[in-house]
């Protein structure tokens, strides 16, 4: 089954946060590169993060993509950043084989991860937005990636953190012509987008087609919930929901300060607003989605 055809049917759950679970595992995702550095290093620990996430609940792996791009790979003096962006489609191929082979028998897809191109500066730029950049230099900076990573065989592309109307524009026209479905995810603010935008103009983008859902990710839980009813009346479209902690990133300090706010998420809420598509982002553990991954089960199963 496609996604697609599974968001219509029901909800799906997502993973929760890659590097979150690589740190709980005593993996260094410090440096620039963030967990795309074990692409080189330790692949296997990425295959093993993966299925913490897909024995814990999820249906939906995402890729250890986010940061990974030619540019930064290059910087750091890797000479084959072709085969490492490449690799990340196999190793959650590998984790979601490994998961079938222990038993895990529900419908399970991989999404390759398309962040932003704030994310390659590891400034906290995705954080801001508006880099200064035009959309023609943010489709020449997206466009080889797009394409190596749909190459590779992922079951979705999955752009997301994107914090800026104007690059996520640039993104969806370098999608067009690639063959596969797409959701596109926001990071937010408030009631706009990170770069300051009304969430009503962001949304309106996933009309393109091939866009099979839209919504918010690595924003508050309360910036979440807010917006999931504004993405859904803007497109009609399922809405993907999957905030972080609550927890806000220092870029300066490199760390996440703050308290967490992950406790009591209102599912029921999200789902009656149009959540179809639900997990977590930055500091969400395995054991988090669990409980996603069984709340849900436990609506829809009285819902039904």
């Amino acid at each position: 089954m496609e996604l697609a055809q599974a968001l219509r049917d029901g909800v799906v759950v997502l993973d929760g946060g890659l590097a979150t679970q690589l740190e709980a595992g005593g993996h260094d995702t410090s440096g620039d590169l963030w967990s795309a550095r074990l692409l080189h290093d330790e692949p296997q620990a990425i295959v093993d993060a993966h299925l913490a996430f897909l024995r814990a609940g999820a249906s939906v792996v995402t890729t250890a993509s986010y940061q990974a791009s030619e540019l930064g790979f290059r910087r750091h003096g890797y000479d084959d950043p072709t085969r490492l962006l490449r690799s990340t489609v196999g190793l959650a191929r590998e984790a979601l084989a490994q998961a079938r082979d222990e038993g895990v028998n529900r419908r399970l897809w991989v999404a390759a991860s398309i962040g932003p191109y704030g994310a390659v500066l590891a400034d906290g730029s995705e954080y801001r937005g508006d880099y200064g950049l035009t959309e023609a230099d943010l489709r020449r900076f997206h466009a080889p990636r797009l394409r190596l990573l749909a190459d590779a065989g992922p079951d979705v592309l999955a752009v997301e953190t994107i914090p800026d109307v104007r690059e996520a524009a640039a993104i969806l026209t370098e999608l067009d012509g690639l063959g596969l479905p797409a959701w596109l995810s926001f990071s937010i603010h408030g009631g706009r987008t990170r770069a300051g935008q009304p969430l009503a103009d962001a949304f309106a983008l996933a009309a393109a087609p091939g866009v099979i859902a839209v919504g918010v990710n690595c924003s508050t839980p309360a910036d979440v919930t807010a917006a999931i009813p504004v993405a859904a009346a803007v497109t009609g479209k399922p809405v993907v929901a999957y905030p972080n902690s609550g927890e806000r990133w220092d870029p300066i300090g490199r760390r996440w300060v703050g308290a967490p706010a992950l406790d009591d998420l209102p599912l029921t809420r999200w789902v009656a607003d149009g959540a179809r598509l639900i997990g977590g982002c930055c500091r969400v553990t395995p054991s988090h989605v669990g409980t996603i991954a069984a709340t849900l089960a436990s609506i829809m199963t009285y819902g039904s």
